[in-house]
C-alpha cells in the first residue's frame, strides 16, 4: 500500500469519528511518549518505531522524562490520555 493512500484512509477515519485533525505522525509520537511513560523499555519502543538505535529514541523523547512521576502508570491506555491532554493540547477524545 502506498503511504499516501494509508494517510488518506487515516484522515477519513479521524473525520468520520468526529475528532479534531491530527497527523498520523502525531499518533506515532504520542504512542512513543505514552509507551515510555508506561514503563515500556526504551529499547522496545525504539525497535517498534524502527529507529536504527536507542540513541535516536532517547534523543527525541527524553525531554519528557523529568515530567514523569516516581510511579509509572499501570497501563498504556490510561497514560496515553493523560499525555495526550498534557503534551498535545487534548487532540483526541476519550469517548
Amino acid at each position: 500500500m502506498h503511504p499516501e493512500r494509508f494517510s488518506d484512509w487515516f484522515r477519513q477515519r479521524v473525520r468520520a469519528a468526529g475528532l479534531p485533525r491530527i497527523r498520523l505522525h502525531d499518533v506515532r509520537h504520542s504512542y512513543a511518549t505514552a509507551a515510555l511513560a508506561a514503563g515500556v523499555p526504551a529499547k522496545v519502543v525504539s525497535e517498534r518505531l524502527g529507529h536504527a538505535n536507542i540513541a535516536i529514541t532517547m534523543d527525541t523523547y527524553s525531554h519528557v522524562l523529568p515530567a514523569w512521576t516516581s510511579r509509572p502508570p499501570d497501563r498504556l491506555p490510561g497514560s496515553f490520555w493523560v499525555l495526550a491532554t498534557r503534551f498535545r493540547g487534548c487532540f483526541v477524545s476519550k469517548s
